[in-house]
């Protein structure tokens, strides 16, 4: 229990040091000292899961002894704290798929090249992403399937909604979704890259951020953080839908018959429907509390708020021009209906540390420990 407490502590020294500036909670540690940096908090996390572990060993009643608490970022309750080892890994998985998030965004700042262009994120960083991204949802993969179920119905009532399934579900659709942001990139840059595969990256897009919705939008999330992360997911469900009925109305244009081009017309204004509708969703994201500043436009965003509205303008006035009103869809067309190619990296719980089995282990004094934690 002494080493199991102070691994913990040396993961909420670095979380406190790593916790962004805007916080929701109205404390800081008093530990506060030294450095960290996201690789050494995942290090410490990964050395203290096999030890945490070994509360479950035989069926130990050591997992009910112990009091775990973590403050929240997206609950009312600004702590939570539960007598159950069960909790305590599904907390360290989230902050796992936390860090890996940060750690994905980090390698997709734009940097200065050394040509002096403007600053650009380079191939080999947006593929280490794509990695990391998989990862992440690996973790948040992991808390649904395999430790969720751990949980009796009425404990799982109690979590907060920090770790509800349908968060952890949209979290981890969410990160299969930056992934396929970062392909559809990608494929843009790519002169090897056809219409279709551009298409058939922004549909799947499309359903990941839809499937992060549905996940999301009934849950009981607070102001703040909750909300922020909901409007996060709607504002990338909406840019996803602008880039895929992009990609969609350009094949269909290339159709040799009325009705195509008429689906086609349909198709790219939807597009610039959509597009209009993200860049109002982007702007109630950073206006919302913590506010944030918007970015500027890089990567698939920065491509297509020029094509989208160029391209629909000009092809929307040459059809018309071609076609009679009756031949163009008041509506837009259905976006084609692709297989997910992305999955989560595949993670999973480490066996537990020999120490266990030694024989002196034992838990008498085990229930007078109370051990926090911060969620991030």
């Amino acid at each position: 229990m002494e080493r199991l407490s102070a691994l913990r502590t040396r993961v909420v020294v670095m979380a406190g040091q790593e916790a962004p500036t805007v916080s929701r909670t109205r404390r800081k540690s008093a530990t506060q000292h030294g450095g960290s940096t996201l690789a050494d908090l995942h290090q410490a996390l990964q050395d203290y899961l096999p030890v945490l572990l070994g509360l479950f060993k035989d069926g130990s009643q050591l997992q009910h002894n112990v009091q775990f608490a973590w403050m929240n970022q997206e609950d009312e309750a600004e702590e939570t704290a539960i007598s159950n080892a069960w909790y305590e890994v599904l907390s360290v998985l989230h902050l796992m798929a936390m860090l890996s998030l940060s750690q994905a965004n980090l390698l997709l700042l734009p940097r200065t090249s050394c040509d002096g262009y403007q600053p650009k994120v380079s191939e080999e960083n947006r593929r280490a992403s794509v990695d990391i991204f998989l990862k992440a949802a690996g973790y948040l993969d992991c808390a649904v399937r395999h430790v969720l179920p751990q949980f009796p119905t009425s404990l799982r009532e109690d979590l907060p909604v920090d770790l509800a399934e349908g968060v952890l579900r949209a979290l981890c659709l969410q990160a299969l979704g930056q992934g396929v942001d970062i392909q559809l990139g990608m494929a843009i840059d790519s002169a090897k890259a056809t219409l279709a595969v551009k298409r058939r990256l922004a549909c799947e897009m499309v359903k990941y951020w839809q499937q992060a919705q549905d996940n999301i939008m009934n849950l009981p999330l607070a102001n703040g953080w909750g909300e922020k992360h909901r409007l996060f997911i709607k504002w990338k469900y909406v840019e996803a839908k602008a880039a895929a009925y992009y990609y969609h109305g350009l094949i269909l244009d290339e159709g040799n018959t009325e009705k195509s081009h008429g689906m086609a017309v349909a198709a790219l204004q939807a597009a610039d429907e959509y597009f209009k509708e993200s860049k109002r969703s982007c702007e109630a994201f950073n206006a919302a509390s913590p506010l944030s500043r918007n970015p500027p436009l890089w990567g698939t965003m920065k491509y297509l708020s020029e094509k989208i509205p160029k391209d629909t303008s000009s092809k929307v006035r040459i059809n018309r021009d071609l076609y009679s009103h009756e031949k163009i869809m008041e509506t837009a067309p259905t976006l084609p209906d692709f297989s997910l190619a992305l999955k989560p990296d595949e993670f999973q719980l480490p066996p537990v540390v020999p120490s266990w089995n030694e024989d002196n282990v034992g838990g008498g004094q085990a229930s007078s420990n109370h051990l926090k934690g911060e969620r991030r």
